[in-house]
């Protein structure tokens, strides 16, 4: 066993010195929670009240149960950490529920303290009701283990390409080939004027950039490389020799039999999955299904460590995966594509909030979401919503051992974002017999919402698969202690 020498006190003691809506989801706070669960709703709550892209909540997930788990894998006879390996490992004796809780409950604090800042109070307050006032001075083993495991998690993070020192600011030179007012290259995305401006000559206060195109870069966790499940062929082409592909005509068309089609259940799907800033965004989603799954099958901290460290290592692939695709082919939305097809023509749409399905100008049409946030800040293809619900519904499926899932979600009447007070008209039940039915529908709901193409949304159910299953073969590694820790 290597001796452990970091000063947890010291250490802790001079960071203190510098500091002095969504859908309804599965119950946020259970009392009897392990501290895994404990820890990821406070990572959760950090994402809901910090928004960051979902790309960054992703990585702020991995790398909390990373150290997590490094700090557990120290009281376990057999699993190794990502970072030093068997290097913190504890005799038998000292494998207690105690040290164990302690452990990792430093590893969270030190990796939150270090991706959320502007919450440190409140992690130290959670820290001080657990462990005393005291808490920052505390030189025990299982204190300094899991400092030292998130520190190394951290360490190797700080490096990985996100560029979170400068605020996960763009390294890539991006710049798009369209305005909010002028489309140069329908076949791109376009940066929107949010909210969207009334027609005619305007100013644009704020238009949309491209959130963390540079996500390409970021190191993995079990991808061999950014562009491992990029599919081999890109979006529909707007302009084939001259005109309109049949292959673009085909996925505007379909969009607009889904506005014209819209129900209750439609609308309240889109709702449901939409997982906008201020929610916990797609892979917190999962994790409160998880949370879920935990609760029904009783889950132990142990089991918690393993599961929860490699669902957010598959989010994290995901995310890296999804914007891979984003950055590759720059794609154009829906709203953009619709409203140039069709600039000049009549259509049957939904008209807007509270409109119902009327005929409206091409040029006006828009999809089934809030006015502030009519479509999201980055391309279109891949679909995140579908490769990071694709992800983890492969990599709970392989941790489980089971595709059951089982749970449901009632919706209630009138509590629409975007037409509140009329829709749905009655309570809606969202019921998922297993994780892949979840993930389908998630995959849907961006195109029932006006968000994405079919696909964008097919092809990215099938990366996600293959990253939650690529994922979960290297997790087992970790755990069986066969894995070479990267340095």
């Amino acid at each position: 066993m290597r001796k452990l020498t970091v000063t947890l006190g010291l250490v802790l003691g001079l960071a203190l010195g510098l500091v002095a809506t969504a859908a309804p989801q599965p119950a946020r706070a259970v009392t009897g929670d392990n501290l895994v669960l404990v820890w990821n709703e406070e990572t959760l709550e950090s994402i809901r009240r910090l928004p960051p892209a979902p790309t960054v909540a992703a990585r702020a997930l991995a790398i909390v149960h990373t150290a997590i788990y490094d700090a557990w894998a120290a009281y376990d006879p057999l699993a190794v950490g990502t970072r030093l390996g068997a290097g913190l490992r504890q005799p038998e004796a000292e494998r207690t529920q105690a040290n164990k809780d302690k452990a990792i409950s430093y590893a969270a604090y030190t990796a939150l303290m270090d991706l959320f800042p502007a919450r440190q109070s409140v992690f130290t307050d959670k820290m001080q009701l657990r462990y005393g006032e005291a808490f920052a001075i505390d030189t025990s083993t299982p204190a300094t283990i899991g400092f030292t495991a998130a520190q190394a998690v951290l360490d190797f993070r700080h490096t990985d390409g996100a560029n979170q020192a400068n605020g996960y600011a763009d390294t890539s030179g991006y710049t798009p080939v369209n305005t909010w007012n002028q489309i140069l290259s329908p076949d791109h995305w376009q940066p929107l004027c949010v909210p969207l401006p009334p027609p005619g000559p305007t100013d644009c206060p704020a238009q949309q950039k491209f959130a963390t195109p540079h996500w390409r870069s970021v190191t993995p966790f079990a991808l061999t490389s950014a562009a491992q499940f990029r599919p081999d062929h890109g979006p529909a082409v707007t302009v084939l020799k001259g005109k309109p592909s049949d292959a673009f005509r085909k996925e505007v068309d379909q969009q607009l039999r889904f506005s014209v089609g819209l129900t209750d259940t439609h609308k309240v799907v889109a709702e449901y999955w939409e997982d906008p800033p201020g929610s916990e965004t797609p892979a917190g989603h999962w994790n409160l299904f998880a949370q879920w799954v935990s609760r029904r099958d009783h889950h132990s901290l142990d089991e918690d460590a393993k599961v929860f460290f490699a669902l957010n290592n598959a989010l994290l692939d995901a995310a890296i995966t999804a914007w891979d695709a984003k950055r590759q082919w720059n794609s154009v939305r829906p709203i953009t594509a619709v409203r140039w097809l069709k600039k000049g023509q009549l259509v049957q749409a939904w008209g807007g909030p509270f409109q119902g399905t009327k005929t409206i100008r091409g040029e006006d049409w828009l999809p089934y979401q809030r006015d502030n946030f009519v479509t999201p800040s980055f391309p279109e293809y891949l679909s995140g919503h579908s490769t990071f619900s694709a992800a983890a519904a492969a990599l709970l499926k392989a941790a489980i051992g089971s595709d059951y899932f089982g749970m449901s979600v009632t919706i209630p009447a009138g509590s629409s974002r975007v037409e509140p007070g009329a829709v749905p008209a009655k309570p809606v039940t969202l019921s998922w017999k297993s994780f892949y039915e979840a993930a389908d529908q998630a995959g849907i709901s961006r195109e029932y919402g006006g968000i994405h193409f079919n696909d964008g949304d097919f092809e990215a159910r099938q990366a996600g698969e293959d990253v939650g299953l690529q994922v979960w073969a290297k997790a087992k590694t970790y755990f069986n202690g066969k894995a070479i820790p990267k340095t």
